[in-house]
């Protein structure tokens, strides 16, 4: 009992000192602060009391915001935090956004400043770890500064930031891969905030270092894909490197080597081409051929995509006839078209087509920018599915803009438009794709307006819907934004 009254004694103190802070702060900030001094001075004597408990155990020495026993006042964390309480309560309490925006960010700079000054304090550990204190969740204040980009509805990052409002959690620890988030890492990266992009991509690189992944998991597949992306190339390929399945090994090379010409790293491109050529050789790699005569084309080296290309699809077509099996690996197509063999891509593509929709879009697409548009259009005409077709005229109305054919290029936007308005705008994926289209046509803001319906059709589609939406939407924003495509 006499070990437990200057405890109790200590904790009066505070409180009364807590008291004392407080009147003259929330008087001298006037009305606003006056009607929350109420909350504020429970939120500090909750704190306090926090402080009491801990001082239970052994007192820690330093700046490490614990309560001073000789002093019997509030430490600066403890001071800190409160201050930004007001600042939060301040931002609650006003119908300016700006204001709002500013509140908000000084509130989150003190609770930084808690972290990183303090950061043994009970208070820093909490907030690093997304606990409550008190009533007050960290985790949803922070979910709370990154929507202040929304301030401005039509921006990329207010699109950004609500496609991954919509993406379903990534379990921990993680265990798969997830495209979805890896797209949103690669989009933030493309649109300036590399740090955004470093937080959602790190965990992922840290299962791969750790051996989390092996071979064709796919987990190695999509992470060094998405690096290469974000122009780590050298941490790519060391994840590649180590990787001795033949699918997902030639599929990071050739991604690899597009983001390289990308860039225009030549002397890259065409290295990984060769190497993506030896491996294959040496590996008896079959259907990846296909990547890798896409590859060869890519680096300039077309003979030698030729030949590659022709000697494969005269295997696979002998196989067929043997085995009465699936003809031919997708990537053919698509290299068919690269080529510039009309024909034989369309014939390859209506064999794949159904298992591996993506070829659509990528060989129309292809063969349009190499003058084959009649035959392309009349193709695309004959797909059913609405989203699929819908891609196709996107990549139709690009390729008819990069040819100096606006008339066509205003056609297709016209079949385009007709697609989205029979859906109703209860087509997200649709809707994307107008507005990729409609940046390419128009090359103004007025795309803004097709992928913010796109989001708010997703935000109140099915969950079915939204689970599997956000990539293709950030792949949209993408190609919007940069010119160029996320890999197929």
């Amino acid at each position: 009992m006499a070990s437990a009254l200057p405890r109790v004694l200590a904790f009066i103190r505070r409180a009364a000192m807590a008291a004392a802070l407080f009147v003259p702060a929330v008087l001298a900030a006037g009305p606003v602060q006056a009607q929350d001094g109420a909350v504020q001075g429970a939120a500090m004597q909750e704190v306090v009391a926090q402080d009491v408990a801990v001082q239970d155990g052994p007192v820690q020495d330093g700046g490490g915001g614990a309560d001073s026993p000789a002093a019997g006042t509030p430490g600066p964390a403890n001071r800190l935090f409160v201050q930004a309480l007001q600042l939060i309560r301040q931002a609650d309490n006003t119908y300016d956004a700006a204001e709002e925006s500013r509140l908000l960010k000084e509130a989150d700079k003190l609770f930084n400043e808690i972290v990183t000054k303090f950061p043994d304090s009970p208070l820093a550990v909490q907030l690093v770890t997304n606990q409550f204190v008190g009533d007050f969740d960290f985790y949803e204040f922070r979910s709370r500064i990154r929507a202040l980009v929304c301030n401005d509805a039509l921006s990329s990052l207010c699109f950004l930031h609500r496609v991954g409002e919509m993406l379903p959690p990534v379990e921990t620890p993680i265990n798969a891969a997830r495209w979805d988030w890896l797209s949103l890492a690669v989009a933030y990266q493309q649109l300036g905030d590399s740090g955004r992009a470093k937080e959602i991509m790190a965990p992922f690189v840290s299962v791969v270092r750790r051996g989390g992944a092996a071979d064709s998991s796919g987990q190695d597949l999509f992470v060094a894909r998405a690096l290469s992306l974000m122009g780590q190339t050298p941490l790519a390929l060391d994840i590649t490197r180590q990787i001795n399945d033949c699918s997902t090994r030639i599929y990071n090379l050739a991604d690899i080597a597009k983001a390289a010409a990308w860039r225009g790293d030549g002397a890259l491109t065409s290295a990984l081409a060769d190497e993506a050529k030896s491996y294959a050789s040496s590996h008896n790699c079959a259907w990846e051929l296909g990547l890798v005569a896409q590859t060869l084309l890519r680096a300039g080296k077309e003979a030698q995509a030729r030949t590659l290309f022709l000697n494969t699809v005269e295997t696979q077509f002998s196989k067929f006839k043997e085995t009465r099996g699936d003809c031919c690996p997708p990537e053919l197509a698509v290299a068919a078209a690269d080529i510039g063999d009309a024909k034989l891509a369309l014939g390859l593509l209506s064999t794949v087509q159904d298992e591996n929709p993506w070829t659509i879009p990528a060989v129309l697409g292809r063969l349009a920018k190499r003058g084959e548009t009649a035959m392309a259009v009349a193709y695309a005409e004959q797909v059913a599915d609405i989203d699929t077709r819908g891609e196709a005229y996107a990549e139709l109305v690009e390729a008819a803009m990069k040819r100096g054919e606006p008339a066509t290029a205003n056609d297709l936007m016209n079949r385009l438009n007709k697609l989205v308005e029979d859906a109703a705008g209860r087509r997200p994926g649709l809707l994307a794709q107008k507005a990729k289209a409609e940046k390419t046509f128009y090359n103004d803001d007025r795309w803004r307006r097709s992928f913010q319906s796109a989001i708010n059709a997703a935000e109140k589609a099915s969950n079915f819907v939204r689970r599997d939406i956000g990539a293709p939407l950030l792949a949209a924003l993408v190609r919007i934004e940069s010119g160029l495509p996320m890999l197929d």
